[in-house]
């Protein structure tokens, strides 16, 4: 299960609305060996694409330095579907190289950058097998 704050909830959506029409994606690092989201980082979507995601590379060598040193790890990656529902695709299950992250696709298919409803999951994507799992969303952190 993945248990989210609201807060952090409510920015990955604001972030798939904003890049709306094109896909959004982001990490959520959590302190090492916790499996607890914490520090929401936006990323850019450096194929600028409604239909496909990709982290930019320098960014994301950067991004896992960083997280290195604070002794963190992608706790949460997630990116957003333009057009369709909110399931891994099979680029994106090939693209699926942390197990022990959480995979989030919000849906704005049927909302666009509006404020209608989106559509939040959460998957756990290891050797290509493809699990959907329930997401708790609370309102303050959970203890570890």
């Amino acid at each position: 299960m993945l248990t989210i704050t609201q807060e952090l909830y409510d920015k990955v959506v604001a972030h798939a609305r904003k890049d709306h029409p094109d896909e959004a994606c982001g990490v959520i690092a959590g302190p090492a060996g916790t499996d607890r989201p914490e520090r929401f980082i936006p990323m850019l979507n450096a194929a600028r694409s409604p239909t496909f995601y990709e982290f930019d590379s320098a960014d994301l060598l950067r991004l896992y330095r960083e997280m290195d040193d604070r002794d963190e790890e992608p706790t949460v990656i997630y990116h957003s579907h333009t057009a369709t529902e909110a399931y891994p695709s099979r680029t994106d299950i090939g693209y699926a190289n942390e197990p022990g992250a959480h995979y989030v696709l919000v849906s704005t298919a049927e909302c666009g950058n509006d404020e209608g409803p989106v559509s939040f999951r959460s998957f756990r994507i290891v050797d290509g097998e493809v699990t959907e799992e329930d997401v708790e969303i609370v309102d303050g952190q959970r203890s570890a």
